[in-house]
């Protein structure tokens, strides 16, 4: 975003399988190049929304992702919002520790995303689904 423009709207898009994918990730590259961010970042933008997205299709068998681009104090950031209405993250705790998983994975999905953000919030609960929310700002 370039100043004096306008921060421009949310984007939300389905996630519904592996086919999926390819997409959410050139919607997250494209924001993240528009916010300006240099190479370190963008990987770090990339694998969060890999890493977030593939939960959804493997845990949650569905859900979406929200783009919404920030500015706040002069800087620019990008916020992305994983929601889903599977069964929840049953022990919310446990899974922000490395090395548990539910899968077959080795347990830093969670945890390593939270590393790589400058803001993050997860909320899960049987009724409601999963919603990570993981912010990155312009340095």
């Amino acid at each position: 975003m370039t100043q004096g423009s306008a921060t421009p709207p949310p984007l939300t898009l389905p996630i519904v399988g592996e086919d999926s994918l390819p997409a959410v990730r050139r919607a997250v590259e494209e924001a993240g190049r528009r916010v300006g961010f240099g190479l370190v970042d963008q990987t770090k933008l990339m694998t969060a929304a890999s890493e977030l997205a593939r939960n959804i299709v493997l845990y949650a068998q569905g859900g979406s992702v929200t783009l919404e681009p920030l500015e706040r104090l002069g800087r620019n950031g990008l916020r992305l919002i994983f929601a889903d209405r599977g069964p929840g993250i049953p022990d919310l705790e446990r899974a922000m520790r490395d090395g548990y998983s539910t899968g077959a994975g080795m347990g830093l999905g969670l945890p390593g995303t939270k590393r790589l953000a400058h803001e993050f919030a997860v909320t899960s609960s049987p009724d409601t689904g999963t919603r990570v929310i993981f912010t990155l700002w312009k340095r």
